[in-house]
């Protein structure tokens, strides 16, 4: 994995982790009945965000690789059911609109990270003297 992007996968997951993390324990906290269904996958979105960073930081590439792709399935549900049923979405999340809210990252960053993780690193190559 190459090591700089490694670096600026963390940085970004770890934001968003404390972000979504922020908001999610202020909605659940003060106003979970109004819309249940969001704030939890807020919350939801935020534990993820936190174990991406974690794994990427602990070089778990596997367990990295895995929450990306969990990640990417649920911008990409939550995203469309926010147009398709819209009843559904009281509020916003991090993942309506597919991160609209957050600069659509939230739709970026797995795409980049899973660029990062399954791109094979080239050995250097030799010049000869």
């Amino acid at each position: 994995m190459n090591p700089i992007g490694r670096i600026v996968l963390i940085v970004a997951y770890a934001v968003l982790g404390i972000a979504s993390t922020g908001r999610s324990v202020y909605q659940i906290s003060t106003k979970f009945a109004d819309a249940p269904l969001p704030y939890s996958v807020s919350a939801v979105s935020a534990v993820l965000y936190i174990v991406i960073a974690v794994a990427l930081w602990r070089g778990w590439r596997r367990t990295a690789l895995w929450g990306t792709c969990i990640e990417l399935a649920g911008v990409l549900t939550v995203g469309t059911l926010g147009y398709i049923e819209p009843q559904w979405w009281a509020d916003e999340t991090v993942w309506t609109g597919y991160g609209s809210a957050y600069g659509w990252v939230p739709l970026l960053l797995p795409l980049a990270a899973l660029w990062v993780l399954l791109s094979k690193r080239r050995p250097h190559k030799e010049v000869a003297a």
